[in-house]
């Protein structure tokens, strides 16, 4: 036959206990149930286990030779129980976060510098993910969030991750800073895609989500653009960029004011790419996570009102930096509502 742990447990109970009523006490349970768990196990073993008597009751030699393993058996839940606090209380501390370069930039570290002023007791780690990785690791456990970017399309996510919006990410031209469309117009002057169709650009390699985004935005606007030079790196674009030989569209988020370079806005419609927070639907174990989440769009809303500030606003603000306010209770972070269409993402940004 099977044996039944609780009927062990069950059994060094009634013999430390000295009666079926105080054992059924500790187990929650009432003295009838335990007086049929008691049958059942005399049934199952086909044995006498426990004489009853006026005042309570005592076991058999086959009883106490059960009762003596079901110690064992108590002994061995009650590990288990303190082990398996020990582990939630260390997950509920813990949080691996998986970003791509420009959030874990620009995005990210005022974000931590809140959460640990909170939790300074927190186990963080950040390692450095492509965003068509971040749902991947997290599916695979190496991962409790994942910072990740779409350029138009909302992210399609399994059934058991969710995806938290945090920011829309404008892309603006990045000209080298004697262009003539950087010199002969004030700063705050949109441009619109068409004046820079004769230009040579350096643009994101072909079969990016953002290589797509910037062809259907070009040809939208009734051109097909030269591509010169090709990067995976938004960085490596803006250094090209500083050496006159072409212009490119970058995100907001990845401006590095390389030397040599200026951006402009560009004006309406204009493409951007969303930037979500990935997490496992349930994240039960993994608190932080929420809270981050909520810090990081606090970040977001403060880098929006940067972007949207004039431009001696702009400079103020870079010099007065503060700590993200508390975390609020907005599901949708700020920004423009519609981006424009494109497929999946880019390896580095």
């Amino acid at each position: 036959m099977l044996v039944d742990p609780g009927q062990l447990r069950l059994l060094a109970l009634i013999e430390r206990h000295g009666s079926l009523t105080a054992a059924a006490h500790a187990l929650q349970l009432t003295p009838a149930a335990v007086t049929q768990q008691v049958a059942k196990a005399e049934r199952d073993w086909q044995v006498p286990l426990v004489i009853r008597g006026p005042r309570g009751a005592t076991l058999t030699a086959a009883g106490a030779l059960l009762a003596s393993h079901g110690r064992t058996v108590e002994e061995a839940s009650d590990r288990a129980e303190a082990e398996l606090a020990a582990l939630l209380g260390h997950l509920s501390l813990r949080l691996r976060i998986g970003t791509f370069q420009a959030a874990a930039l620009h995005l990210l570290p005022p974000a931590l510098t809140a959460l640990r002023h909170r939790h300074p007791d927190a186990d963080v780690s950040v390692i450095d993910v492509v965003s068509g990785r971040g749902a991947d690791e997290i599916s695979a456990g190496r991962l409790d969030l994942a910072i990740v970017a779409s350029w138009g399309t909302p992210l399609a996510l399994p059934p058991h991750l969710r995806a938290h919006s945090l920011l829309l990410d404008p892309m603006v031209v990045v000209l080298p800073d004697d262009h003539p469309l950087a010199t002969g117009q004030p700063a705050d002057t949109e441009l619109h895609l068409e004046q820079l169709r004769d230009e040579s650009w350096v643009s994101i390699l072909a079969g990016h989500a953002a290589r797509e985004q910037f062809n259907d935005a070009a040809r939208e606007a009734g051109f097909t653009p030269t591509a010169r030079f090709e990067t995976e790196s938004y960085d490596v674009a803006q250094a090209l960029v500083g050496t006159g030989i072409a212009v490119a569209l970058v995100s907001r988020l990845a401006l590095t004011h390389a030397p040599g370079t200026t951006h402009r806005e560009l004006a309406h419609p204009r493409p951007y790419r969303r930037l979500y927070a990935v997490t496992k639907a349930d994240a039960g174990l993994t608190p932080l996570a929420d809270m981050l989440i909520d810090l990081l769009r606090d970040v977001a809303r403060d880098i929006t009102a940067t972007w949207e500030a004039p431009p001696h606003e702009n400079q103020r603000s870079s010099t007065h930096r503060t700590e993200p306010e508390a975390p609020g209770s907005e599901s949708t972070p700020p920004g423009p509502e519609r981006p424009a269409p494109a497929p999946a993402d880019l390896p580095q940004a």
